[in-house]
């Protein structure tokens, strides 16, 4: 089975959850025969593959796709969209309609997103097929709790957050919020995906917020998740965040949107949150920290890797070729 994987071509400019899938399927799909090619422009090579998987459902996507079809190639999109009612005056909603409408099949994070999406789109919801998100092995590994304290010379309390600094992650309300706690650090992890954006939030942060900027998946990651008090992902929406999934896994409490697919993977092993309302979060981060400690998190996450996830996917490519 061999599938070619594209995307929009900005996406790794700034990579962020929706490129780590990418790379992670094309790295772990070998393990159920499947191997996977990276689309190149200037060698396209569509006719040796069996498969077309497209992600994203960025604008002029459809015009790719529509290409792929017309070639007479089964084709995948991973969609990884969270479109309600409320929010599809939001989206150029004709032209994903159209993108996914086109599809054989369509990939989603979670079963409530397949419904979800299939609702709002008026799509057949037997179309799409559900592969949940994964993580590395690696962060099974049990990392060191005071390794990144240390360096970092933390000695009290802190709140992690992990992703790029972007409207959708929605670190400036957090740093707000993160006032009516000034005994806690909030330490951001992650690329600066909207400059000003992530200005504003250093600016309203100050002195209580440490930013590192990006980070490699190492040790000092795995120690940052360990020893954190909680860690707090408050997203417009998440399908979920990898990064959720990453600290879950060495046992961080977790404090999440409510806006997505988060409690399909978590349940009651995470504190949620609905965004949009500073003072809400606020609240929620006392609540959360009064119980919270680190490595008092409750999930499991060893089901969650990339190695047994990627079977379902394997076995949509099969349903096509």
């Amino acid at each position: 089975m061999k599938v070619l994987f594209s995307t929009y071509p900005m996406a790794f400019h700034t990579p962020g959850g929706g490129e780590v899938q990418l790379l992670a399927y094309r790295k772990h799909l070998p393990l159920h025969a499947v191997d996977v090619t990276l689309f190149n422009l200037w060698e396209p090579r569509f006719l040796e593959h069996d498969v077309v998987h497209f992600f994203s459902c960025m604008g002029g996507s459809a015009h790719f796709c529509l290409f792929a079809k017309r070639l007479g190639l089964p084709l995948v999109v991973s969609a990884s969209l969270w479109i309600t009612d409320a929010t599809r005056h939001l989206y150029p909603i004709d032209e994903i309609r159209y993108q996914l409408d086109i599809a054989d099949r369509v990939v989603t994070n979670s079963d409530i997103e397949s419904d979800t999406l299939a609702q709002v789109l008026n799509l057949p919801r037997e179309k799409f097929r559900t592969v949940y998100n994964g993580i590395d092995e690696f962060f099974l590994t049990p990392g060191h709790p005071t390794k990144f304290r240390e360096a970092h010379g933390l000695e009290g309390r802190f709140v992690l957050n992990v992703g790029n600094i972007e409207p959708r992650k929605n670190q400036l309300s957090l740093v707000r919020a993160m006032k009516a706690h000034p005994d806690v650090k909030l330490v951001l992890i992650g690329q600066q995906r909207d400059t000003e954006y992530s200005q504003a939030v250093l600016r309203e942060g100050a002195d209580q917020v440490l930013y590192l900027g990006p980070t490699p998946h190492d040790e000092m990651l795995l120690s940052a998740y360990a020893g954190c008090d909680l860690f707090c992902l408050p997203s417009t929406l998440e399908t979920p965040g990898l990064a959720a999934l990453e600290a879950a896994a060495q046992r961080a409490p977790l404090l999440i949107t409510s806006e997505g697919s988060c409690a399909e993977y978590f349940g009651a092993h995470a504190h949620y949150v609905a965004p949009g309302d500073d003072a809400v979060l606020a609240a929620a981060l006392g609540g959360a920290l009064r119980t919270s400690a680190p490595g008092s998190g409750s999930f499991d996450a060893a089901a969650l890797t990339w190695a047994k996830t990627t079977a379902a996917l394997r076995d949509v490519y099969h349903e096509l070729a």
